[in-house]
């Protein structure tokens, strides 16, 4: 197995601060799901599938519902991801427990998924402008409280 390369810049941001007042939330215009795979189900090819995540029991998919419906896979509820764009760390502390409780407190189902360079977030897609909104809402507020 190849030795990945450690570049500096590619360690991202872990100051909470910063991490707020660069948050710039972003929804992206497709409708997700969520669907399961038995051990024994063909996985679609890998240029359809947004995550996936082999658990004991199943393997989650996260596809375009569009995808999911052409393959015939169930699901239960559609899903808009919302990327925090700015590069956080995967060593950050703190940063989604101090996102995610306004969205909680909206009624807002979250699922979030944190990757190399940004998290994301799934929320209901009914909610989605909501949810949209709540953390445009706290990522000013958070950059105007670090202005000098």
């Amino acid at each position: 197995m190849g030795e990945a390369s450690h570049d500096k810049r590619s360690e991202g941001e872990t100051d909470l601060s910063s991490l707020f007042a660069s948050m710039a939330p972003k929804l992206h215009r497709e409708t997700f799901v969520f669907c399961t795979l038995s051990q024994n189900t063909i996985d679609p090819p890998v240029s359809d599938i947004l995550m996936r995540f082999r658990e004991a029991d199943e393997t989650t998919l996260i596809l375009p519902q569009t995808i999911a419906d052409t393959r015939g896979f169930a699901y239960r509820g559609t899903w808009r991801m919302i990327t925090l764009t700015v590069h956080s760390s995967l060593e950050a502390v703190g940063f989604l427990a101090k996102v995610l409780p306004s969205l909680a407190t909206a009624g807002i189902s979250t699922n979030v998924v944190s990757a190399f360079y940004h998290d994301h977030v799934f929320v209901q897609a009914s909610r989605a402008q909501d949810a949209l909104s709540i953390l445009q809402s706290l990522a000013s507020s958070r950059a105007m409280t670090q202005k000098p």
